[in-house]
């Protein structure tokens, strides 16, 4: 029994001698590498524009050097009021970016506002390819002369050219003088002077920002009911008018509807009420009225619009 005891304990203890633990399994581990603007689309990445190159192309914290989505290239007559646009917007302020392809992003200021829109409707730049909602932005700063869509660049890339004077110098006029060994010398030849330049032609006059079209719509002894319709050829809406025209044969208005009158001699204002105070740009409102007259009844030849005279049609 006894030894059948130890050969039992002999064995236990090769068995614990010779067995080893499992070796744990080995880690293989990824060098991490931070993602960079360029390389790696990130939405919504917060950064800061360190530099403004142009009205579209900006250098972010990291240094990367990036174009702004959508914008076209700044009109050269425009072209610094572009920078100070967006140095103003955009400088040492945080942003928001995506990268869709290398080089070129979308950008939004920290209230969420797309700056490409901004920029559009502020006139500062032009859209490219303009569609959708940039599309109506351009539009509506092309109606009310916003940025470069007014003086000096009207919507167009105007570039100014400087004539170079020249250099030729018209030859003198030498004078014959007398000479004892020839009687008869040849004449002087001198160049003709240079044809005059021709003035430039005037500009033409602007076309009226308004046309106003005049009828009488019935007529009866002594009285008669009168109509005007007010048009707003311009580009930009009108808030708030008066329309002035004067009679010529006495003629009266004695009630008035769409508008309020007054009248002093032959002089008749027509001043808006609260629901025609606006004319938006291609508009048109209509007032109409009753008035006397005695023996003719002539129509007014002219209007002025806010002071500003308006063709008749």
């Amino acid at each position: 029994m006894v030894r059948k005891f130890l050969s039992l304990l002999m064995v236990l203890c090769a068995c614990a001698c010779t067995a080893e633990s499992p070796a744990p399994p080995a880690v293989t581990r990824v060098p991490s590498k931070p993602p960079t603007l360029i390389t790696d689309a990130q939405e919504n990445v917060p950064t800061f524009v360190r530099q403004v190159i142009d009205g579209r192309t900006v250098e972010l914290e990291g240094g990367e050097r990036v174009l702004i989505s959508l914008l076209a290239p700044p009109a050269e007559c425009w072209a610094a009021a572009a920078n100070a646009f967006a140095a103003k917007t955009l400088l040492s302020r945080p942003v928001r970016v995506t990268s869709l392809i290398p080089g070129e992003v979308n950008l939004w200021l920290e209230d969420g506002t797309d700056y490409a829109l901004l920029a559009v409707w502020e006139g500062a730049l032009r859209a490219q390819g303009a569609a959708g909602v940039l599309a109506e932005a351009e539009a509506a700063a092309a109606r009310e002369n916003r940025g470069l869509w007014g003086l000096p660049c009207n919507g167009m890339d105007v570039t100014t050219t400087t004539a170079t004077a020249s250099s030729t110098t018209p030859p003198k006029r030498v004078q014959p003088t007398k000479s004892t060994t020839a009687t008869n010398a040849p004449p002087v030849v001198t160049s003709p002077p240079p044809a005059p330049t021709p003035a430039p032609a005037p500009a033409p006059p602007p076309a009226p920002p308004c046309t106003v079209a005049y009828r009488i719509t019935g007529q009866w002894p002594g009285g008669f009911q009168g109509g005007v319709t007010i048009k707003n050829t311009s580009r930009t809406p009108v808030n708030g008018w008066t329309l002035r025209w004067s009679f010529s044969d006495g003629q009266s208005v004695t009630q008035m509807w769409n508008a309020s009158s007054s009248q002093h001699g032959a002089a008749v204002s027509a001043t808006n009420v609260h629901y025609t105070a606006t004319i938006a740009p291609g508009g048109e409102v209509s007032i109409g009225f009753l008035g006397s007259f005695r023996d003719r009844n002539t129509a007014p030849r002219s209007f002025t619009l806010n002071g500003t005279a308006c063709a008749t049609g």
